[in-house]
């Protein structure tokens, strides 16, 4: 398998999620019709089940996907996922937003280098991530009775350290996977699929840091 291929394959799949769900975050925050039902009721509720099903499907059942299946399940993922996102264009100021994408985009960048690139292997880094994650997630379910915003900040900076370090083991990952998956369109999408969350989790995490809320 052409790992520079797959690579290339993987990258331009990311790039039509994120922009899926940027553009779709961006319509639904500018019309108020359809922001009103995706907040309204269980409607959200529904909508973050169906992303968290769609991720847990496509991380399962890739490698024996159809691989027009497994796109157009990244497809729908990238679109649920940008009307719950639709909240963070009515909450920051789009030049705000603008500016931490770009700060995302050149951490992210960095770090993808980083695990392309390096002879050391990021395999057991993969257990500490977790460990990691694992944490961060029961903290933040902590300080939401606390309300810390000192404990808040901790947790935001763990978490961005988190998926930057995701983010160089996810690329190296991508590289052994290829000596597992058959079909090179699926590695791509799964590829992709790890690095859009990385990507819109390091996203969310500096625009809490450094997003400019709207007046």
């Amino acid at each position: 398998m052409d790992l520079k291929r797959v690579f290339t394959k993987v990258f331009a799949w990311m790039f039509i999620g994120l922009l899926i769900t940027f553009l779709t975050g961006y319509t639904v925050a500018n019309n108020y019709k359809m922001l009103e039902f995706v907040f309204s009721g269980f409607t959200w509720i529904i909508f973050a089940i169906v992303e968290f099903v769609l991720v847990v499907v496509l991380s399962a059942r890739i490698q024996k996907m159809n691989p027009m299946t497994a796109k157009i399940c990244f497809i729908v993922y990238s679109l649920v996922t940008g009307l719950t996102f639709s909240s963070i264009f009515v909450v920051y100021k789009i030049t705000s937003i603008i500016f931490v994408f770009g700060i995302t985009s050149v951490l992210f960048g960095i770090f993808a280098l980083i695990g392309k690139f390096t002879n050391i292997d990021l395999t057991k880094l993969g257990t500490y991530l977790l460990m990691g994650l694992i944490g961060i997630i029961v903290c933040s379910i902590v300080n939401m009775f606390i309300g810390s915003e000192s404990f808040n900040f901790v947790i935001i900076v763990l978490s961005i350290l988190v998926f930057l370090g995701y983010t160089a083991y996810d690329i190296q990952k991508i590289k052994k996977l290829a000596n597992f998956f058959e079909n090179e369109d699926n590695l791509a999408i799964c590829g992709a699929l790890e690095l859009y969350l990385d990507f819109i989790n390091l996203f969310i995490d500096l625009l809490k840091l450094f997003g400019k809320e709207r007046n």
